[in-house]
């Protein structure tokens, strides 16, 4: 049987994304934790998490959790979600610069005030609701079709260094990442576990997935 670890580092819905992970594929070993050789012995790691970048690298630093996150990410399946993969990246501007994880180079800004929209109805900040999802060649987008709708809640968005590493846009109202990819690592800025049936086939994918693109 194989094992997926859910990252427990006292952030975020942790049940909601483990059951959503059983549900997608009921013979796999579903693990929530914050010990390092559980995470390490895992075949795939998810790395999610809601609230304030601050807070996040705080709870993983004091831990010890960033470098088991910066060894696993070399080695093996590693699926970042949400506020998991905007600490991925070099650095946030949330909470006057918050430096990240560092394993995808980029930055995290936020969207800018007075959004419009092309009729120039304002746009709410958070970003937060359905909006379509426009795929990039990825094993992770299988049979999910392209355009599907996933569902966000968020005020800060990824601007990788290097846009080959962009799996996905989204427009609000211009487009910007909302899923990242580099070698055996996958990234989403939307829940897909509050994603209905779109949702839990990407969670399944990533379960199948061996880290190769």
């Amino acid at each position: 049987m194989s094992s997926v670890a859910v990252i427990d580092y006292g952030m975020g819905n942790l049940h909601s994304i483990a059951k959503a992970l059983q549900h997608a594929v009921p013979d796999v070993e579903v693990q929530i934790t914050a010990d390092a050789d559980t995470i390490r012995a895992a075949d795939r790691v998810v790395f999610p998490g809601v609230g304030a970048i601050r807070d996040c690298m705080q709870a993983l630093i004091q831990s010890g959790l960033a470098e088991v996150i910066k060894e696993i990410s070399e080695t093996k399946p590693l699926l970042g979600i949400c506020l998991g993969m905007q600490a991925l990246l070099t650095m946030s501007e949330e909470n006057a610069d918050t430096q990240c994880l560092d394993i995808l180079p980029g930055k995290v800004v936020r969207f800018a005030d007075a959004l419009v929209d092309g009729n120039g109805n304002a746009l709410k900040i958070p970003h937060m609701g359905w909006n379509q999802v426009q795929q990039c060649s990825h094993p992770l987008w299988a049979d999910i079709p392209q355009q599907s709708r996933f569902y966000f809640v968020h005020s800060y968005y990824a601007q990788p260094d290097d846009a080959a590493m962009i799996a996905a846009t989204t427009d609000y109202p211009d487009a910007f990442a909302c899923a990242l990819a580099r070698n055996n690592i996958f990234a989403v800025q939307f829940h897909p576990e509050k994603s209905q049936a779109v949702g839990l086939q990407l969670l399944k994918n990533f379960l199948h997935w061996d880290g190769q693109i």
